[in-house]
């Protein structure tokens, strides 16, 4: 079979932008002390060089000088070695004026040389003595600055939510009087506001008002200039933990959970002996962590018949009852009275424990517009005094979440403080020892405009440029691929080419158990390169021919890139051809997917020259970069974006199919809730869902099998008669989903590929303990910045108590020597083989409280240091809005059809 091919781009894009314009961390800066410390490098340097000269002649002189004086014992000679030895080494000497007359009477020339060597000198010690004062001033300017910029709202209200104690630091900072030296308490403070200050100025992480979201449309010109609009308005919803949290609290009450609703796990059968169904397990996330969600599993159960158990199932199946009256139905059904009620209450509890019996009524929906909201509906339908007293005190508690997105700064303090004690009031009402409530308790996203836009011409371009001849290789570097090969693999190996399961339950619990769970835990233990440098094959236990494929793919691309960096010489860039994808991508062709939808996170440089793209991050799935934000432009009557997204899908679909939604069940977290984006919903066994029946695809109703003719698994909906292309719309990672979900996701288009090009590529020597990297480009997609990599042993950091202005000077001699921008992102990992989720730091060498904050993260002298280019530079950026020019960066879609055929007889479009 022959692959043809077809791409377009998409027409939408989500812009996210820094919240504050780049100029906002200019006053940080010292442009006095790094003229200084300009002008002492140079004079070092110059005298560095004519020192060593000078040296020479020195050397010259010293034979002479032994023949001329040799009546004073080899004194003359022990004073011009001295001499050498200092000016070599650019030391100021002692005064010695014998020494200086010692070679006017040996040479004329090199005495008047030695002169103006000395008086460089010395005005070179007057310039250290400078440097002192000079960094004090500017030291005090600087953190006057920064105290200034403590009212910039966008900082302040991402600070409540983020780190509200640090922002409840903030006020002894900001009285500090001019040129008043903060102690070490307050030095904490500094350098904890600063990240963030960089975060809100330099960074693209939307979280509250440190980062906006803008959705845009291109269109056909070129231009990529975009401006936003001055006011940001932000959309706020209630951490959904809290919500866990009461509905924990109203399970555990044997009072308030007799009068909740009960249904039969979804999904549930069996045979004569045994039920079948789908146990759940929910973890707490940590309360104190400034982000959590709850950790849900889920795993097939059995459960032995027995008559009480099928007289319960059938009571289920035919009536809708409360728990407190399926425990009386039990007791009566017995006999039981008196103490002999507890054994009701006992089997019915235990039943809810291993998930047979579920309490649906309290889960937050995937699709809830207000979570909360929905919360108190879902207590006043339970029609009792208590939850309607919950529903009140919750009620007030949204009403101060309402107010929070136009409330000043010092409002939404006050916002806060009123929303937990009232939700702590609401926990006590229910008879609550202690109140638990997780630190963040609201999310906010900042709406930065819904109507921008750009050329197509100056990003991916119609036929997708550069961008769509690196997509070719992404599968390469595809962390979920071989997970999805191995599970085809498996199906084979079970039902045979062309075989089809209609159990699929049983199909992903025999996965799991057989197999997947001993191939996590060799994968996870798997590690790339062996100590030769030498890649180590993905783990293939079943001889897939396709995951050889995939390693031919990898060894390929490494292989190019070794080749390309054993012929590169000084600073020029590492350019990747055509040609050099199209043999990595050739053992890539078959297997392509019949529907490729893409996502990317660009940024462009618009300086000089022809503009660059920088290629951020790329993953495969459909609608992942707006279904987060789809409630910040959805909140009007009529058509949102989540109905013209929705359009979109159903347009993309191959034909013959349908895309249906893969949720993991009840929300656990705010990064999974969206409006609904596809027609239909899969619902896996201890699901429920908010879609209309006829739109629900339940996992019974669906089988998988085995197409022989595009060689490939095929899952398909009896009901519908189509096939069916699950997708997730969430953004936790898959693993963080339940079995059920998680299995099903390897027949979706969900992938995750991070392009890491030096990956298997030997640094090159080290200098002064500092390698470096060369930026990597396709065309004009950047895939790797200019980088430099070292351990924190090799870093200028100074002892405690070492003068500020030594301490700049050594910053700024180390970065001349090794050629670091002024502004780069610095990722400390700690440990011998670095930290896990390590996140990038800005730091601006020409700001001396930037390298204070820089080195605060440095622990070890073990710690892994990697320096990263900051490109887009400050002036090459694209975004501006009536306060300056702001750092951003497009996520974009791209979609990609394989159509196989016997003989290609058409060109890609």
């Amino acid at each position: 079979m022959t692959p043809t091919t077809s791409w377009q781009p998409g027409r939408r894009f989500l812009l996210r932008v820094a919240g504050l314009p780049v100029e906002s961390v200019h006053g940080l800066r010292c442009p006095d002390s790094v003229r200084w410390a300009e002008d002492v490098l140079g004079a070092e340097e110059h005298l560095r060089t004519k020192g060593r000269e000078l040296s020479d002649v020195l050397h010259a002189l010293v034979p002479a000088a032994e023949r001329a004086f040799d009546s004073d014992g080899g004194g003359a000679r022990r004073r011009l070695l001295a001499l050498r030895r200092d000016v070599f080494n650019n030391r100021l000497p002692r005064p010695d004026a014998s020494a200086l007359g010692l070679i006017e009477a040996l040479d004329a020339t090199a005495a008047e040389g030695m002169r103006q060597w000395l008086d460089g000198r010395r005005a070179l010690e007057e310039l250290y003595r400078r440097g002192a004062a000079l960094l004090d001033g500017e030291l005090a300017r600087t953190r006057a600055a920064l105290r200034a910029l403590l009212e910039e709202d966008r900082l302040r209200a991402g600070l409540l939510l983020a780190s509200p104690t640090l922002e409840s630091r903030l006020e002894p900072y900001a009285r500090l009087g001019p040129g008043t030296r903060p102690d070490k308490r307050l030095r904490k403070v500094e350098r904890s506001v600063l990240s963030y200050l960089y975060r809100t100025a330099c960074k693209t992480s939307p979280f509250s008002t440190f980062t906006g979201v803008a959705l845009g449309t291109f269109d056909e010109g070129d231009g990529a200039g975009v401006r936003l609009r001055g006011r940001w308005r932000g959309r706020v919803r209630l951490n959904v933990v809290v919500l866990a949290r009461f509905a924990e609290q109203i399970l555990a009450s044997p009072a308030l959970r007799a009068d909740l609703p009960v249904r039969l796990a979804p999904g549930w059968g069996g045979d004569d002996q045994r039920v079948r169904y789908v146990r759940r397990w929910v973890t707490a996330g940590d309360d104190d962590a400034a982000v959590t969600f709850d950790a849900v599993k889920d795993r097939l159960f059995f459960l032995r018949r027995s008559g009480a158990l099928d007289r319960l199932l059938g009571l289920l199946s035919e009536r809708d009852l409360r728990y407190g009256e399926l425990v009386d139905w039990l007791c009566a059904e017995y006999g039981a009275d008196g103490e002999d009620t507890r054994l009701g209450e006992s089997y019915v509890s235990a039943l809810v424990q291993l998930g047979m019996i579920r309490v649906p009524c309290l889960d937050t929906d995937v699709h809830a517009a207000d979570p909360l909201r929905g919360f108190c509906d879902a207590l006043r339908a339970l029609e009792r005094p208590w939850a309607a007293r919950l529903a009140a005190e919750l009620g007030a508690a949204a009403s101060l979440i309402d107010a929070y997105p136009d409330a000043a700064t010092t409002e939404r303090r006050h916002l806060l403080r009123r929303l937990r004690a009232c939700l702590g009031d609401a926990q006590r009402l229910l008879g609550a020892p202690e109140v638990s409530l997780p630190q963040t308790l609201l999310y906010e996203d900042a709406d930065a405009g819904d109507d921008i836009s750009c050329g197509l011409g100056a990003w991916t371009g119609p036929d997708g440029g550069a961008l769509r001849s690196v997509e070719r290789i992404l599968p390469a570097f595809d962390l979920t691929l071989p997970q999805r090969l191995t599970f085809r693999g498996f199906f084979l190996a079970r039902y045979g080419r062309g075989g089809r399961c209609d159990d699929l339950l049983g199909l992903v619990h025999d996965f799991h158990e057989d197999f997947f769970e001993q191939y996590l835990s060799f994968t996870a233990k798997r590690v790339p390169f062996d100590t030769d440098g030498e890649y180590v094959p993905e783990e293939n236990w079943l001889g897939l021919a396709e995951i050889r494929a995939v390693d031919r793919g990898r060894r390929a691309f490494i292989g190019r890139m070794r080749a390309l960096w054993a012929r590169h010489t000084g600073e020029a860039e590492v350019v990747l051809e055509d040609a050099h994808l199209a043999e990595v991508a050739a053992e890539l062709d078959q297997l392509a997917a019949p529907f490729t939808p893409q996502s990317h996170h660009l940024q462009l440089a618009a300086g000089d020259g022809e503009p660059l793209l920088v290629l951020n991050r790329s993953y495969g799935g459909l609608s992942f970069p707006f279904s987060r934000f789809t409630h910040v432009w959805d909140e009007g009557p009529g058509p949102g974006v989540a109905d013209l997204l929705r359009e979109q899908a159903a347009a993309l679909t191959p034909p013959g199919a349908v895309l249906a939604e893969l949720t993991g069940g009840p929300v656990t977290s705010n990064l999974n809730l969206h409006r609904r984006l596809t027609d239909y919903q899969i619902v896996c066994p201890g699901e429920t869902s908010s879609v209309p029946e006829e739109d629900r695809i339940h996992l019974d109703d669906l089988h998988l099998r085995h197409d022989e003719a595009e060689d490939r698994l095929v899952l398909r909906s009896t009901r519908l008669g189509r096939e069916v292309i699950p997708v997730y719309l969430g953004y936790l990672v898959p693993l963080a989903l339940p079995e059920t979900a998680r299995t099903l996701l390897l027949l979706s288009p969900t992938s995750m590929a991070p392009l890491d090009v030096w990956a298997g590529v030997p640094h090159g020597p080290a200098h002064q303990g500092v390698t470096r990297r060369p930026r990597v480009r396709h065309g004009n997609l950047v895939l790797a910045r200019r980088s430099w990599s070292t351990t924190a042993a090799s870093l200028p950091v100074r002892p405690a108590g070492a003068p500020q202005e030594e301490v700049f000077l050594a910053w700024r001699r180390w970065r001349r020597e090794h050629g670091l921008p002024a502004r780069v992102f610095a990722t400390v990992s700690h440990g011998p083989r670095g930290g896990v989720g390590a996140k990038p730091q800005y730091v601006d060498f020409d700001s001396f409280l930037s390298l204070t904050a820089f080195e605060a993260l440095v622990k070890s002298p073990d710690d892994r240091v990697e320096l990263r280019e900051m490109l887009p530079a400050e002036n090459a950026l694209h975004v501006v809005s009536g306060r300056g020019r702001h750092v951003a960066e497009l996520a974009v879609e791209t979609f990609t059809a394989t159509r196989r055929t016997e003989e290609n007889t058409s060109c890609p479009s």
